[in-house]
């Protein structure tokens, strides 16, 4: 009998313990998502306030919404390069408001994306020397002769494909790409061009903000916004569609967001392949 109240009474505890860790998780997502709230609210760029997550890892998906909407943009067109396992990126917003495009990645999805005139996903290893190659073949399979908005995310030669796409004529309206925020404005810094390049989960990777932007400024593109939760991700329009985003500053500084890589543990319910596999099908 003894042997049965210790280990009901190490059941109980454990139980309980799980519980405090749990509601310690919910605490520190609470506070993250408040601290969001507080730095869209009193950045000196209007246009982060308009953050929020949906399917992007944080607040990308409402500063893209939003950029999209000023542009005039109803069903377009988008490719992402460096989608993860497909569960979480910047164009499955997109893909729900009805968009078609394509996914370029390294990596296995976790569901079955059956080819589609709406969506096609391209599993390669993404090099400078292929990239352009890969884009082709993406509008191809679905069909289009031009892209609305790309999204690039590589954890390393970014820019140096960033480079490529824009030097052979692949200018969409919104670009949206991951910055190194260790190098405010105006420092300078990319990585060295390397295609085997794996990122080591350390400060060894992309371009700073400063490098992108003067990047894009020779392809006539503007910087309109830098993302609240994570300063992590940059938003460039093309430099004809300014005057829709006359609030935001002309100074550099004024845009940048400082590193903030702490990512929520839980947000909303779980995310299920088959919301994600429907949103990408016909």
């Amino acid at each position: 009998m003894s042997f049965i109240k210790s280990m009901f009474r190490k059941s109980f505890v454990l139980m309980e313990l799980r519980r405090f860790i749990g509601s310690m998780i919910d605490l520190r997502d609470l506070s993250l998502h408040l601290q969001t709230i507080q730095l869209q609210n009193n950045h000196p760029n209007p246009l982060n306030k308009y953050g929020g997550k949906g399917f992007s890892q944080t607040d990308e998906d409402g500063i893209t919404i939003e950029i999209v909407k000023r542009l005039k943009l109803d069903r377009g067109t988008y490719a992402e390069f460096g989608v993860g396992n497909g569960m979480e990126n910047n164009t499955l917003i997109l893909a729900a408001m009805g968009w078609k495009g394509f996914w370029v990645g390294g990596e296995q999805l976790a569901f079955e994306a059956l080819p589609s005139s709406k969506f096609t996903y391209l599993r390669s290893w993404i090099t400078r020397e292929n990239i352009l190659d890969l884009t082709r073949a993406g509008m191809s399979k679905i069909n289009v002769q031009q892209l609305d908005v790309v999204s690039l995310d590589l954890d390393g030669n970014d820019i140096h494909f960033v480079r490529e796409l824009l030097s052979n004529g692949v200018h969409p309206k919104l670009f949206i790409v991951e910055y190194n925020a260790q190098f405010p404005p105006p420092a300078k810094f990319e990585i060295d061009y390397d295609p085997k390049h794996v990122w080591q989960s350390d400060n060894y990777f992309g371009a700073a903000l400063q490098n992108f932007n003067e990047l894009f400024e020779t392809h006539e593109y503007s910087l309109v916004c830098c993302n609240s939760h994570t300063g992590a991700n940059a938003f460039f329009v093309k430099r004809s569609f300014m005057e829709e985003f006359s609030e935001v500053p002309n100074d550099l500084s004024k845009i940048f967001v400082y590193p903030r890589y702490k990512t929520f543990h839980r947000y909303g319910h779980k995310q299920s392949a088959k919301v994600v596999q429907k949103l990408l099908g016909d």
